[in-house]
């Protein structure tokens, strides 16, 4: 699925067994042809900053940038369009957990899921806990709320593939 997104990525010579000692030994050392996934691609500013070339979604429990892909392109191996377009490049932190996913990650990370993460004021600015009217946010309150917070995306309208791509051909 990705190889839509990486073959344009520029490749470069990679030396997987450098030594020292074996750089005038040819034989010692193992170099391969690789793609440069250092490449550093970004959508053009004035394609994301019209407004109306793009729809607001909110991802739906489960869903994943394919299937979001898929749903509105067509094609899943549009998946890296959704995730450019949205400056989210890590599955696991910029998009919603799901349910179970989410309670898994607090079991782990807290002792009491329950147990107090912060104090709120009545404008939801964190203060402490003996300002007056301060009310409390459980871990499991904080972790739902900033999940919350991943779900709405843009999502590039459909017609604009083609234009995506050749910006992107271009850009590599």
């Amino acid at each position: 699925m990705a190889d839509i997104y990486f073959k344009r990525f520029p490749k470069m010579l990679y030396d997987f067994e450098f030594d020292y000692d074996a750089v005038l030994d040819k034989d010692k050392r193992t170099i391969k042809r690789v793609t440069d996934i250092t490449a550093n691609v970004r959508f053009r500013r004035d394609v994301l900053s019209n407004i109306s070339i793009y729809d607001e979604y909110d991802i739906k429990e489960g869903e994943t940038p394919e299937i979001i892909a898929e749903k509105f392109y067509g094609s899943s191996q549009y998946h890296w369009v959704i995730m450019l377009a949205n400056d989210r490049f890590d599955y696991r932190s910029d998009f919603p957990l799901t349910y179970l996913a989410l309670e898994d990650y607090m079991a782990s990370k807290y002792d009491d899921p329950d147990g107090i993460h912060h104090y709120e004021d009545e404008n939801g600015v964190q203060v402490d806990s003996s300002y007056v009217g301060a009310t409390t946010v459980s871990n499991r309150q904080y972790e739902d709320k900033l999940n919350e917070s991943k779900r709405r995306i843009k999502i590039p309208a459909p017609e604009l593939i083609a234009k995506i791509l050749k910006d992107f051909k271009n850009e590599m």
